[in-house]
């Protein structure tokens, strides 16, 4: 299984770096919208939803949404609105990770709480990587991958070699407090290698890394919640897209949180200096 995840990952990465660089703005905002809309389809099943005929429904209504959102003219107060609006829920989605399975009742059973948390996901996500990308640039949205990926793979190892007590059990019982340290210790690294390989003022030294800590953090609480929905949902997969990975919600959950508090606060650093 590892050897199919890796080999995936090299032929998927190299493809996805070189459509970030390269793609004009609307076409990068169509691709990513069509992204959500995979991530939809398979959010339709962490759902509940068992017709085809209603999967198809609420793929409609996010494209509609999507369409909406790509069609108009946003103001500039819009979108920081927005992610603020995420941040405060990706807080209390690490509540209801925490509290995993006290009022799942609530939530858990109504598949149109589970929608709606589908919208609250997958929306924002696009908003933020598009917004990274054109107000930040194509730069800074990879080194938001890097740190993804590159903390996904320290808290794999880390967990594996010293794991020993559980983050939480009651949601993923394979990941550790352990894997978290190596995360964080991984996410130091790049962050130092970054800064001395693009020399920036060290007085935003303090503030790139404290983001860059948030945001691993967060991409932990994305991982954390679909694997909540999906012990809900009593589903393994998000789906079958990736070899050896899943579905593309299993690849993109980190994201989903991960993104809009990376674009929160790069707009808020943005507007101190």
């Amino acid at each position: 299984m590892l050897k199919k995840r890796i080999l995936t990952a090299v032929i998927l990465i190299p493809i996805f770096v070189a459509l970030v660089i390269t793609l004009p703005a609307p076409m990068f905002a169509l691709l990513t919208a069509m992204l959500m809309m995979v991530g939809a389809w398979e959010w339709s099943l962490l759902m509940g939803l068992k017709k085809r005929s209603h999967r198809w429904c609420y793929l409609f209504f996010i494209f509609i949404l999507l369409n909406t959102l790509f069609m108009s003219k946003v103001s500039t107060l819009f979108i920081p609105n927005v992610l603020c609006a995420t941040f405060f829920w990706w807080v209390f989605a690490t509540i209801l990770i925490v509290i995993y399975p006290k009022i799942s009742f609530i939530w858990g059973r109504g598949i149109f709480f589970r929608g709606l948390m589908g919208c609250i996901v997958l929306i924002p996500t696009w908003i933020a990587v598009n917004f990274i990308r054109s107000n930040f640039g194509v730069w800074s949205l990879l080194f938001l991958f890097v740190l993804i990926w590159g903390a996904d793979s320290g808290a794999y190892f880390a967990g594996k070699k010293w794991g020993k007590n559980k983050l939480a059990p009651k949601v993923s019982p394979g990941k550790t407090r352990q894997g978290l340290y190596g995360a964080l210790a991984t996410t130091t690294v790049i962050v130092g290698g970054v800064l001395y390989l693009i020399p920036s003022p060290s007085r935003m030294w303090p503030a790139i890394l404290m983001l860059s800590f948030a945001t691993v953090i967060f991409s932990v609480v994305g991982d954390l919640f679909e694997s909540m929905l999906k012990r809900n949902a009593g589903v393994k997969d998000s789906g079958t897209l990736i070899p050896g990975h899943g579905g593309l919600l299993d690849r993109i959950d980190s994201l989903t949180a991960a993104a809009p508090v990376f674009a929160l606060g790069s707009w808020l650093i943005a507007k101190m200096t």
